[in-house]
């Protein structure tokens, strides 16, 4: 899934909605997640959305914040690192 596709309807402004991509963009190819149908990826839409909903809005900033959160997970989730 897009992250595009999670944000419509939403409140953000389009420069808020293109850092967000970027960033997204920026996390799953770091992650190396390059099927659309990855779950991870979903999972990675959704924590730049929660992120940029707390105020961050700058593409390598907002990528940085999820990948963060992201090694947080406990050892063995379903994250890949």
């Amino acid at each position: 899934m897009l992250i595009y596709e999670i944000l419509k309807g939403g409140v953000f402004e389009p420069k808020h909605i293109e850092a967000m991509g970027q960033a997204f963009e920026a996390v799953c190819s770091g992650l190396e997640l390059t099927k659309r149908d990855d779950p991870l990826r979903d999972l990675v839409a959704r924590k730049v959305i929660e992120c940029a909903q707390r105020g961050e809005h700058d593409p390598e900033r907002l990528a940085r914040v999820v990948l963060s959160a992201l090694q947080q997970w406990p050892p063995g989730s379903a994250v890949r690192m």
